[in-house]
């Protein structure tokens, strides 16, 4: 079996990401958040990753996505608060910096999808992903 070609500038270990994309899927917590706070999907193409999360109760000024060294974070609070409401939060490690790598986001129709590119590179630095 032929192992994928990785672009010049990707250092990522295929093995290391197989394995860690297996961890997440198998993981009892990954079920459990999916059931408690909200639903979040990993996809992978030839140049991104794509991370997909279900918040059809929210509108996209109430979701922030921040990005942290190899952490992603969505977290998601209705406008107005309530007292019995609680903030819902996922965070995902990733075997990478998500921060040396161009991210960007979008929201539509209760989905919010993050675009994290396996060849355009960021800046580097903590961040706020700004939704459109």
């Amino acid at each position: 079996m032929k192992k994928k070609k990785q672009p010049q500038n990707q250092t990522l270990n295929f093995d290391l990401v197989e394995k860690w994309l297996e961890n997440f899927f198998l993981d009892p917590l990954t079920s459990y958040f999916d059931q408690t706070q909200f639903q979040i999907d990993l996809y992978e193409t030839e140049k991104q990753w794509i991370v997909e999360a279900i918040l059809s109760e929210f509108e996209a000024s109430e979701i922030k996505v921040f990005i942290e060294e190899k952490k992603l974070t969505i977290s998601a609070l209705q406008y107005p608060p309530t007292a019995d409401q609680n903030k819902k939060m996922r965070s995902i490690e990733f075997p990478f910096l998500v921060t040396t790598q161009e991210v960007s986001a979008a929201f539509s129709n209760g989905i919010l999808e993050i675009f994290i590119s396996k060849t355009e590179k960021g800046s580097g630095k903590n961040r706020f992903i700004t939704l459109p």
